[in-house]
């Protein structure tokens, strides 16, 4: 399924494009985002993996952000899950939270979901107030859920919920 180009009042949050890859690579290796996010694996942003939706968050025409969600399949049990960074200008402006409710929407509104969830660093505080002001509730900490690229330590990660 092809995504829409998705509008708010200061984004355009488009499919990924080849002209995006460049500066979406070099958001994703600053000190700001390289500190939550793994590297890139080879390819990216534009490697095939089929499962995952991905967007580019353009702010005055300039890719600023990335974000991605996957959708779980069985009836029973569906719900989107979701993961967003931004460049470090696009930072500290109200940005992440403005693009995280546009998706959101588009995810409840369009694709019919009524939970979405997402985990982050029980350390990236910016990260968690951004979501609680989307509507993003605290679920609760997975002990030692996700390996550190850059110590090799296993981390807990805080596990959130939007619900409709």
């Amino acid at each position: 399924m092809e995504l829409p180009t998705l509008r708010s009042d200061r984004l355009v949050i488009e499919p990924v494009l080849p002209e995006h890859a460049e500066r979406l690579r070099v958001l994703r290796a600053t000190p700001e985002v390289a500190r939550w996010w793994d590297p890139a694996p080879a390819g990216w942003p534009l490697n095939d993996e089929p499962d995952l939706h991905k967007l580019t968050v353009l702010v005055d025409g300039e890719a600023a952000g990335y974000i991605q969600f996957w959708e779980e399949p069985d009836p029973d049990g569906r719900h989107a899950d979701v993961d967003i960074f931004l460049g470090p200008d696009a930072q500290g402006r109200g940005l992440g939270p403005e693009a995280m409710r546009t998706v959101v929407g588009y995810l409840v509104g369009d694709r019919g979901h009524h939970r979405i969830t997402l985990a982050t660093s029980v350390e990236n505080a910016r990260a968690i107030r951004s979501y609680e002001k989307v509507g993003f509730r605290r679920v609760g900490v997975m002990r030692k859920a996700a390996r550190s690229h850059r110590t090799g330590v296993w981390e807990d990660e805080l596990l959130m919920e939007y619900v409709v």
